[in-house]
């Protein structure tokens, strides 16, 4: 087992592909994990969980999902605290848990933001389509891959501060729109086409399940998808100053807001819009926003909507660009990728995950009903996945600690509840991918994510062989070399002599 390693503490993140710049301050990590957050899934999938599991029952797997991701963040919060590394979650799971998990984790992330990237410029470009139609969605796709590359190939600086106008857009909206739900719900404010303020009847008066328990059940997936992103404070912990001071401070002032802003807007939706209208066709948001007769509704919140796309892109391209350097660092891929501009940007890991995410693209015109699904159940799968390794791995970190006679005092943040916390998130995140056996529409998932899993820990023998090998050959040229060296120094030397 990887966690029988020495703990790797370090204060400037540094490995054999070069270096990266701590430029990232504590608005940028928030505002990053809010970003990665609050998109296409809070938005518009919301509809659809709403559909299945009632009112009642949407309002309570949020607040499960709200409870996993707590959990799943102070376990990250104590891991990225003590070991501030670009890549993060991988590597504790290569060192705690064992290094074909840490395989797996890598390779299941990085597919999970390149199929997003693929989604994320179909659906820009469908949003441009709403105002300008005369220009196909091929062309707003590679507008929109161009722009998502150039704000993440200069410097992380450029990447933090794009994503930080990103999300002010969403977190305002997400604002205005409980402020004024509540007020609709309570009768503040007059609902069109309505003379009394509905109140609690649109979760109350179908019964607490109306479609049994077992939707809020087979739903979780999707919820806790749509929360996965607040683990990007762990992929930008090698590039944030400070980061024993930031780290914490994140990951507080995050949980804090994703609980407020998700279980409120979900009570606001569960309160407005009545379950037999809800459903995947059109955003709860705008059917929330017409009700309250706000003029411009569509157009609001297609901007809106066109802002957390982008975002959510230029967070995933950060994110599979960083899996890719780490990878190559380790020499698992070719040492091209782990080449670093003068700012510390790995511009070709980057623009091989932007290969990856137009590929996706691609999948979704030609193969819309065979490969991308296939790859989008695996990404589904693997964010979960991502977040029950995360657990697992502060729990044998922990242990070690333990074991080593190590304090807790030489940690600068310390997970509360030990070994309550990393349990649980391990064993909440298990349970939401049992319940997708029992939802024939996403049962696909695990018929994809399984295999998948499957073949990373078949396939990692073979790879870390190869790497031995190469370790072997270099070691035993570098021997070469010296004796070489030596030997020319000693002949040099028997010459001198009279």
């Amino acid at each position: 087992m990887a966690e029988n390693q020495d703990l790797h503490v370090q204060g400037t993140e540094e490995h054999e592909g070069g270096q990266f710049e701590r430029t990232m301050k504590p608005r940028h990590l928030i505002m990053i994990s809010l970003g990665g957050v609050i998109g296409t899934g809070l938005f518009l999938n919301t509809g659809w969980v709403l559909s299945q599991a009632g009112a009642f029952g949407t309002l309570l797997a949020y607040v499960f999902g709200a409870i996993t991701v707590s959990l799943v963040m102070m376990s990250l919060g104590e891991l990225a605290c003590a070991m501030p590394e670009t890549g993060s979650f991988h590597l504790y799971a290569d060192r705690f848990i064992g290094p074909s998990t840490g395989f797996l984790v890598v390779v299941a992330y990085w597919l999970n933001w390149t199929v997003t990237l693929g989604t994320a410029f179909t659906g820009a470009g469908l949003a441009m389509q709403y105002w300008i139609p005369e220009v196909p969605v091929w062309i707003w796709c590679l507008f929109f891959a161009v722009l998502v590359l150039g704000m993440n190939i200069f410097t992380a600086k450029i990447f933090a501060e794009c994503e930080f106008a990103f999300s002010i857009v969403k977190v305002i909206v997400i604002q205005i729109f409980v402020v004024l739900g509540v007020l609709a719900i309570f009768g503040v404010i007059p609902l069109e086409g309505t003379t009394e303020a509905p109140k609690l009847s649109n979760i109350t008066s179908h019964g607490f399940f109306p479609m049994g328990v077992m939707p809020v059940f087979f739903t979780m997936v999707m919820v806790n998808f749509a929360y996965s992103g607040t683990e990007l404070i762990g992929v930008a912990a090698g590039e944030t100053e400070d980061p024993e001071r930031v780290i914490p401070m994140a990951i507080r002032t995050t949980v804090v807001r994703l609980i407020v802003f998700f279980i409120g807007t979900i009570f606001v939706i569960a309160a407005l819009v009545p379950v037999e209208q809800a459903g995947l066709s059109k955003s709860p948001f705008v059917d929330v926003f017409e009700r309250l007769g706000i003029p411009y509704t569509a157009d609001i919140m297609n901007f809106v909507i066109l802002t957390a796309i982008i975002s959510g892109a230029n967070s995933g391209l950060y994110a599979a660009g960083r899996m890719v350097w780490s990878l190559a660092a380790r020499g698992v891929l070719p040492k091209a990728l782990k080449k670093q501009n003068r700012h510390g940007i790995p511009v070709n890991a980057l623009l091989f995950s932007m290969i990856g995410g137009l590929l996706a693209l691609l999948s979704s015109v030609i193969a819309a009903d065979t490969v991308f699904v296939v790859l989008t159940a695996i990404a589904g799968f693997a964010a979960v996945i991502v977040w029950a390794s995360i657990s697992l791995a502060h729990y044998n970190f922990r242990r070690h600690m333990i074991r080593e006679g190590k304090s807790l005092d030489s940690l600068a943040y310390v997970a509360p509840g030990f070994p309550f916390v990393p349990i649980a998130g391990f064993v909440l995140c298990v349970a939401s991918c049992v319940g997708l056996a029992f939802d024939p529409s996403q049962r696909i998932a695990l018929y994809c994510g399984i295999p998948f899993m499957i073949l990373c820990y078949v396939a990692y023998p073979f790879i870390e062989r190869r790497l031995e090998r190469k370790k072997a050959a270099r070691k035993a040229a570098a021997e070469a070399s010296a004796l070489a060296v030596a030997t020319a120094a000693e002949e040099a030397a028997a010459l001198r002599q009279p």
